[in-house]
This record gives C-alpha cells, structure tokens and sequence, in this order.
C-alpha cells in the first residue's frame, strides 16, 4: 500500500501500541493512516481485545506528584505538532501477536516507536521511566509491558539485585506503587517520537511476554485442556468449540457425549459436569440421593454381605472437647468418676479418650493421657484398685482388620513407649522399669469397657465407663500366653473421688444422677429400626392379634415410642430428681462477688449449682468467646459487658474492626484491652488446665 505521506508514523513501520483497558503496551505495526473524520475527533481510542482487565494484585492509588516530571503520555515533540494537529491523524494498526484483533483504528497518543534497547544495571536510576514486564494477577510469573518509574534500585552482591518501581497503568494518575521487578534484566528504554523508524527488514524485535496459557505455554503442537478442548485436548477447529457459561472450559461439538450437529443457538450453555440433571434433583417427599463419591466407595460397591461401615465405631466426631488440649494430664472438668456411655464415639466427644478405636492415647515422646480396658488378652488381672495391662502390637492387623492372633513381638515403641513414659523411672525398653516412688508418676484416664465383664468383674455391665485416675507402677516384658512377647503394666488408682463399684462411688453416682448416656436421637432411630422389622418380620391381621395367648409381644406404636423415648434421657436425676449440688469454695465465692461486671451473668449460673455437673456445663456456655465459639481466655469484659478472648479482639482491631464482636458497640480504635483476672482465676479453678492448650 502506498504511504499518504501524513502523519508521524508510516505504514509497516514498527511501533508499541497502547492497550487502553489495561494500560500495557503490545508490539504491533502500521497497516494505513488516514485523516480523521468528525466521527473519530470525538470519539475514544479502540483497545485490543475491548474486554475489561480485572487487577486482583496491588494498591491503586492516584498520584499527583510528578504530573511535571517523568511525563508517560506519548505526546509527539512540539516542533511537529507546529505543523500537524496530531489528532487529526488515525492509524490503522494490526497487533502481532494477537491477529484476531483485526485493524484496530488509533490516535499518535498509544503509539509510539517500537522498543529495542535493553537498559543494563548500571545504566537504571531512581526517577527514569522505563518499560517492564510485570503481571498484575501474579506479579512472581510474567505478564504484559508496561511503563515504569523506578524507585528503589538495590544490589545485595554481584548476582543478587532487587528493583522496585512505580507501574503505570494508562498514564500518570492509575499507578500501583511498590512492585518488585522480577525481570530486571528485560528492562527496556522508552523510544521518543523521532527515533529511527523499524520496518520488519530490520527485524523482529519482540519481546517476551506472558503465555495466554500458562499450562501449555501457548504451544499450538501441543495439547491442552486447559485453553482448548477439555475432552480432547486439541486446539482445531476453534469454531466449532463451545464455552461453558459456568466453568469457562471449551468443549468441541463433536466431543460431546451425544455430539451436537451445529453451535446451539441459546444464549447459555452448560457442559456436562455443570450441567443440572432433573433427574438428579430431589422432589418433596423423595429420599435424598446417594452422592457419586459415596456411591464409589468400596463400602457401596462391595458384594459381600458384611454390614461394613456402618457400625458406631466408623462414625465420626458431632463435637470435641475443646475445655482442655488433647495432650491434657488429670481428670477432664466436668467429667466425674463412673460417668458412663454408650459408644466408644461419645467418650472421645467428651475428651476422656479421644481415639475411637486405639486402646491407648498418648505420644511417644511425651506420655500416655489415657487408655481403655476392654479385656482384649486373656491373662490381665483386673484388681480394681489395680490391674496389669498389656501393650498393643504384635497382631497381624492387614486386610482391614481390627483384631487378630498374635504373630509376632511387641516392641517398647509408639503407645506402648508412651506408657512406660507415665512411670516415675528411668525408661529401659530392655528389662523394663519400676517406680520407687509410684505416685510421682504422669497420671492416666482409664475408662473400663463392658467387653472385659468375661475377665473383670469390676467392668460395667454396659457402655464405657469412666473410672478416675491411675498411675503406672512398673513395666516389664514377659511371653504372654500367645506365645510371644508382650509388655505388662502395673497401674494403680490414685484418685480422691471414689471408685465407681464401691458402696461410696454407688452412692455418689445416685446422687449425681449418672446414668448411661446414648448419643442424640439414638431411642428415636431404634424405634423406627424395631418398627421397621416388626412391619417385615410380623404381617398379622388385627383380628390374629386378639385371637392371641398373650404370648406375643404388642405391636409398637406411637404411645410406646414416645414412652420409651422419655424414660430414656441422658445424665437423668433419679430418686425423685435431685442431685448432689456443686459446692464452691470460699475464696470462687468471694471472686465471684468481686467480679461485679459479670454479675448478671453469674446470678444465672448460681441457679445451676444444685444440677451438679451441669453447672459447669452452663458455665462454659455463658462464658463462651463469640469469637472462637471456645471458653474465654484471658478474658477482656468490655464497657457493654460481654466478654472476649484478649487475642481474639486484637485480631479485630487489627482487621480495623473496633466494635463489640458481640453487640457491635463502638469501642474506639484506642480501647485499652484490660483483661479480667479475676474472671480467669474462677476459669483456671472451675476448669483446671484448659489454659494449657490456649
């Protein structure tokens, strides 16, 4: 095509061209220049790709103070514009990497001569404007280029330099301050209106830029499901791919599972794993369906007919015990001796023995906090006050085992090792140890299982119940009756509160109104089950039924659901429904006067006091943190009278929130967080150790 002669730059000169939606600078050359009409005097400069740049890295901010200096506007030079009214001029430009584009229409503003000088370390100053490559969205991967003002040059040693500029987003006034260049050998001088122009015989001059996909490298031999086909990964036929409306991904017509003949002509359109299935979606009345990751499971896909995973012993936590760290020594606050449950499940809730199915729980490099005694070796002897305990391991637990023969020797590692620990002695994982003085030993939680009653006399006759505390006396190794080596344990009971199977502890669980405990909901889905097998086991007629004997059971229905359902309430009061009231000490009741800000807060705990232990239940419910959903710690009692963690309201007011995390009460960005002392002494007594894990 024949140059018109007007204008700054000539066709098929190379030249940098603005974006205007994101600010950077793409190379591209001249295709035509014409004469602006009215059309184009009022209208603005065309972008790239016309689609809006979302910045997600960085602080914009507006600055004003060099609008004299460091001038980034590529204005041409006032001699010409003497002459030439440079807006008056459009340039027809075609991008080189993006051909797509097509011809985009510019004015002399976003052109400039194309970059080619690679500015060395020593040639960079605080103050030039420069062009960098820098990616806004990841500034650690490489972007687009775009014009700079340095502001820190640092040179830690010879290979070690840092630089850090002042990028330009489309002029002066949109910068983003503080930015680390991560090219700092790729940082090119800004050519002036004037230099000497670059056609493609002089070369190509390009410069490297971010890959449109950072998976494949904008490689076209190589496939990709990221940036083309998700099923293929083939990047033909980019006009017969469609993009799903909801994840973005690419899916050609003829890949589809049944293929499409044409492009839909709806506006939306979704793929198949985004997609809603009708047949999916449950209806009103309808049983919720199974989910694709459950409906894979072994569990689900298994022939056999073992009822594997379903027992009580494969559920999960509903709560935990957080009054106390799990590595806690001693009693668990508010757990007394011969409190008892159901499932293994709901001692670990309530923090007596967190594992749900190990016998022991403890570390190898600290201790054991406690175990279960469930009868599982023929020859322990169970005393009461003092039993012998075998180690765990030597078993042959492969194929999903929980139990097997005894196969091999136990080692003093792992559990085993953590229970020797417990022993006021020196460790010796050879000959074993005994404590000359036992009681100075760590202490153990042991809870007694229904499934040692074919050992132990002292087990209760159902559940999992709590007996106190006990302490290691020695340890020794010795071959068992299986034949091989196993560790013994000595441990004895050193606890203030009564044994569970003693005329006291009998008496002092009457009092407390212990009870076994069932997990929520438990007689209600029983009652349904047995409701379910009577209905399959015994389809007989109403008039059979009066025709009977009276040998057969009565029929279940709702009178006697709801019946059994209310005699079976967990930690119920029996003899009449009062128990043992909590006492408090002289000094908690002197405290607790003393803590006049909480004062209607106690005034509603102190009615709990004759409930026993769920007073302390009810404590730790009014003085939960609304912050961490955990009992207070360190507790600031605000001017509006709720109380927080002190840490948990740092956090706040360094988010630049300074109101109540309760009640939203304007405290003040100076409010000095004074904690409560008295109120974490009553704590720290009610509920020893729960500090520790804090």
């Amino acid at each position: 095509m024949r140059d018109p002669g007007i204008g700054e730059y000539k066709i098929n000169e190379l030249v940098d061209a603005r974006d205007v939606t994101i600010g950077s600078w793409f190379e591209a050359h001249i295709e035509n220049v014409t004469r602006a009409t009215k059309g184009h005097k009022n209208g603005k400069a065309q972008g790239k790709s016309g689609s809006n740049y979302k910045r997600t890295n960085g602080n914009l901010s507006q600055d004003h103070s060099r609008e004299n200096t460091n001038n980034l506007d590529n204005t041409p030079s006032t001699s010409y514009t003497d002459y030439m009214d440079t807006e008056d001029i459009i340039y027809h430009i075609k991008y080189d990497e993006y051909p797509e584009s097509g011809i985009v229409e510019m004015t002399v503003r976003n052109l400039r001569p194309r970059a080619r000088t690679i500015l060395k370390w020593n040639e960079l100053h605080v103050g030039d404007a420069v062009m960098v490559n820098y990616n806004v969205e990841s500034p650690e991967e490489r972007g687009f280029w775009f014009d700079a003002e340095i502001t820190s040059l640092r040179e830690i040693s010879r290979t070690n330099k840092e630089a850090y500029a002042k990028i330009m987003l489309g002029g002066s006034e949109d910068v983003i301050n503080d930015c680390k260049l991560r090219f700092i050998e790729e940082i090119y001088k800004i050519e002036k209106p004037g230099a000497y122009p670059l056609t493609f015989a002089d070369g190509e001059f390009k410069r490297k830029s971010g890959p449109e996909c950072k998976h494949c490298r904008a490689d076209p031999d190589k496939e990709c499901r990221f940036c083309s086909c998700y099923l293929c990964g083939g990047k033909q036929d980019a006009h017969m791919q469609l993009l799903c409306d909801e994840c973005n991904m690419a899916y050609h017509i003829y890949c589809l599972n049944p293929p499409l003949s044409k492009i839909p002509e709806d506006e939306d359109w979704y793929c198949p794993s985004c997609k809603n299935d009708s047949n999916e979606v449950v209806k009103a009345g309808e049983k919720l369906k199974q989910s694709k990751k459950k409906a894979k499971m072994p569990s689900a896909c298994t022939d056999s007919q073992r009822d594997w995973g379903k027992g009580m012993a494969c559920v999960g936590r509903t709560k935990e015990c957080t009054i106390v760290p799990s590595n806690h020594y001693g009693p668990i606050p508010g757990v007394p001796v011969g409190a008892t449950w159901k499932f293994r499940v709901q001692v670990s809730e309530a923090g007596v023995h967190r594992p749900h199915v190990g016998g022991i729980h403890g570390r190898s490099n600290d201790g054991a906090y406690s175990l279960v005694l469930a009868g599982g070796f023929e020859d322990e002897v169970d005393r009461g006050d003092e039993f012998t305990y075998t180690g765990s391991g030597g078993r042959d637990l492969s194929g999903n085992k929980r139990i097997g023969e005894h196969s091999f020797d136990q080692t003093l590692t792992h559990m085993n090792r953590a229970l020797a620990l417990n022993c006021d002695a020196p460790l010796d994982d050879k000959n074993g140890a005994e404590s000359k003085n036992w009681r100075a030993g760590k202490p153990v939680r042991v809870v007694r299982s229904s499934k040692g009653r074919r050992i132990s006399k002292y087990a209760p006759e159902e559940g999992n119940r709590y007996d106190g505390i006990y302490k290691v006396v020695k340890y020794w190794p010795e071959i068992g009756k299986c034949g091989f080596l196993v560790w013994r344990y000595l441990l004895r009971r050193d606890d203030a509160e009564p044994a569970p199977w003693t005329t006291e502890g009998i008496e002092r669980s009457k009092k407390l109104g212990l009870s076994l405990q069932y997990p929520e909901g438990y007689w209600e889905a029983m009652a349904n089950k047995e409701k379910k097998d009577k209905v399959k086991k015994q389809p007989v007629k109403q008039e059979s039924m009066e025709q009977s004997n009276g040998n057969q059971k009565r029929p279940i229905n709702d009178d006697n659901i709801k019946q059994r359902t209310n005699t079976a309430k967990t930690m119920k009061m029996s003899d009449g429904g009062k128990g043992e009231a909590f006492q408090l000490t002289q000094q908690q009741q002197w405290l607790i006067q003393e803590d006049s800000p909480n004062q209607k807060l106690w005034d509603e705990v102190l009615k709990f006091l004759k409930e026993g232990p769920n007073f302390l239940k009810k404590l730790e419910q009014s003085f939960m943190c609304v912050c961490c959903q955990e009992l207070v710690y360190q507790p600031v009692t605000t001017e509006c009278l709720h109380n927080v963690c002190k840490s948990c309201l740092q956090r706040s007011f360094r988010a630049e929130v300074f109101t109540c995390p309760a009640c939203r009460h304007d405290l003040g960005k100076g409010y000095i967080m004074v904690p409560n002392k008295i109120l974490q002494t009553l704590l720290d007594q009610f509920f020893p150790g729960y500090s520790k894990g804090r």
